[in-house]
């Protein structure tokens, strides 16, 4: 009935998963002018039922089946906080579905491997899949691409989309240390993971982009498709050298619509302090995302973290509890285009480039000359006396030019004898 409460099955209750109780519970008075439903947690289900986790859950139906909760009559909608692609996340979603209940989900990785198969699954069975949360934290930006663009053509976006990352290289140019005690730090702190690699390596920021590409271009989620490069080659060297150019380093996802392509990228790049995306630091995030009628948007606040996710997860069963329901992807599945992807080879820009040089007479001639071979222009180009185990970084920028071109010449330069290392190239962005 329209004033019957929706009945909420929370399956998962780490920090995500209390924060989302807590809300409803501190927030009820104000969430009831909002909602002509009350929101009524009627069940949850987590791994250990014996741990203390600091709620209140005397009224609360444990269930030690997350699929049983899934599926159970007094359940409405299932709030699903496991995370992980397949295992008990993908079975209690789709048994939910199945059923006809609805489901939000903070789940990234769920969504860029199953995110079209389930919105199919949600339309067959009257269903809807929410997932606010899955991406950018508390930042409303699937709101923001789906609903509030949704009469824009989306030209292209790009963003700060890992806290992690973030976090990591503004630590790094503040305090001049390397990546690896920063990562240590960050580990501690808890921003990474005890195995931080699926942030520093940025698949969790493919994940999310890969989930914004299909909302904003109206494609089938593609993760296969997004060139994906992590933070582990940039060291402090980068950082100050890039200050010293007018530059800080983030780690970006870019996604553009190329006529029936989409290309998608994900690496640690070269931004201009000006840019309007320069200033975001430490765990933040921040979506630019360019609509033909509405022009540059930007939105930005906390990525991740119990309480910002909660508020994406609650926003979501708001909408429900409203009737404001959307097909999930911004468009009915049949609706969703194959998009080819946009060959890596064939992107154009301006590159940064550090090598490592043993410090002898004729070397910056013969790299000059490798580079002159294929075209290439070098923009800048500095060399530091201080060595670092026998040899000196040699820093340059180029004009314009074809990725591949560059990575071309790099592999050559990397067989010569005046190498100590592999190049490190960065890209060189807005």
């Amino acid at each position: 009935m329209e004033n019957d409460p929706l009945r909420i099955g929370i399956v998962g209750l780490g920090t995500v998963g209390a924060s989302v109780v807590n809300l409803l519970h501190n927030e009820a008075g104000a969430l009831a002018h909002r909602s002509p439903r009350p929101l009524q947690v009627v069940a949850v289900s987590a791994r250990d039922a014996g741990r203390s986790r600091g709620l209140d859950l005397s009224n609360i139906q444990w269930m030690d089946d997350p699929v049983a909760l899934a599926t159970h009559p007094d359940v409405d909608v299932v709030v699903e906080l496991v995370g992980g692609a397949e295992g008990t996340a993908r079975a209690v979603v789709e048994a939910a579905l199945t059923a006809g209940k609805s489901v939000i989900t903070a789940n990234k990785s769920l969504l860029a491997h199953h995110g079209f198969a389930l919105a199919q699954l949600a339309e067959k069975n009257g269903a809807t899949l929410a997932f606010e949360a899955a991406v950018a934290g508390g930042i409303p930006i699937i709101k923001a691409l789906r609903e509030g663009g949704a009469a824009n053509t989306i030209e292209k976006f790009y963003g700060i989309l890992n806290g992690t990352c973030n976090y990591i290289l503004t630590t790094m140019k503040k305090t001049r240390a390397d990546f690896a005690d920063v990562l240590a730090e960050a580990q501690h702190l808890g921003y990474a993971e005890a195995d931080p690699s699926f942030d520093i390596d940025g698949t969790d920021t493919a994940h999310k982009l890969a989930i914004l590409s299909s909302i904003a271009f109206g494609t089938r989620v593609d993760l296969g498709a997004v060139q994906c490069e992590g933070i582990r080659s940039v060291v402090f060297e980068d950082i100050q050298m890039a200050d010293s150019l007018g530059y800080v380093i983030k780690l970006l996802g870019f996604a553009e619509k190329r006529g029936d392509a989409v290309s998608q990228r994900v690496y640690p790049c070269l931004v201009p302090k000006n840019a309007v995306i320069a200033p975001v630091d430490d765990v933040y995030n921040a979506v630019v995302f360019f609509g033909d009628y509405v022009g540059q948007v930007m939105i930005q606040g906390r990525g991740a973290g119990g309480n910002p996710t909660a508020s994406a997860v609650v926003a979501d069963l708001l909408d429900l509890a409203n009737g404001r329901v959307s097909s999930a992807f911004g468009r009915k599945t049949e609706n969703l285009a194959i998009a080819a992807p946009v060959p890596e080879e064939s992107h154009e820009g301006c590159f940064y480039v550090r090598l490592m040089v043993l410090d002898k007479a004729g070397v910056v001639a013969q790299i000059a000359s490798e580079l002159s071979k294929e075209g290439i222009s070098i923009k800048t180009l500095t060399q530091r006396e201080q060595k670092i185990q026998g040899a000196v970084p040699l820093v340059f920028t180029t004009h314009a030019c074809r990725e591949a071109v560059m990575k071309r010449v790099l592999s050559h330069l990397e067989s010569s004898d005046f190498l100590s290392a592999k190049p490190t190239m960065l890209r060189i962005e807005y």
